[in-house]
């Protein structure tokens, strides 16, 4: 069975609300399509070689990647260099002002793996700006949500038929 890897971290529920309406869009549009949903502080370089494709998703802290996120790609970066050539991967970032550095983050380290992006990176802006914003629950809304549901979809479907 081919599978997807979902690695993520969320502080305020943004980020697992984009996750979980990706794994929906995943599972629904190709049923065939195993979607492994792993917090990044217990996902590791096993998971990585067992699976076909990838979505890393991050908060946006202090524009950059989560420390958490971080940490996942500092524990496994070498135990899988070389290994996963070729292989798809997607990002969504749960930004409070723009994202863009976060995603450039990610970019960086597919590129060393030699990843395949399959889509820009999607990214969610909260606009929280004021630490109260910042810290507080976050909802992310229908639009969006469904904007993750069609990128899990497509990397899903891409996987399915070999695209990717």
């Amino acid at each position: 069975m081919r599978s997807i890897l979902i690695v993520y971290h969320s502080d305020t529920g943004g980020t697992s609300q984009m996750v979980d309406a990706a794994a929906r869009g995943a599972t629904a549009a190709e049923p065939a399509v195993e979607v492994c949903v792993r917090h990044a502080d217990r996902a590791g370089a096993e998971d990585l070689l067992r699976a076909d494709g990838y979505l890393f998703a991050t908060p946006e802290n202090l524009a950059a990647i989560s420390g958490v996120v971080k940490r996942f790609f500092d524990r496994t970066y070498y135990a899988v260099l070389d290994r996963l050539v070729g292989r798809p991967y997607a990002t969504m970032v749960c930004a409070g002002s723009d994202g863009h550095n976060a995603a450039r983050q990610i970019e960086r380290i597919a590129t060393g793996w030699r990843l395949k992006a399959i889509a820009d990176p999607l990214i969610v802006c909260t606009h929280a700006q004021t630490p109260e914003q910042i810290l507080r629950a976050k909802t992310i809304d229908e639009p969006d949500r469904e904007r993750c549901g069609e990128l899990g979809a497509t990397l899903a479907g891409g996987i399915a038929l070999g695209i990717f």
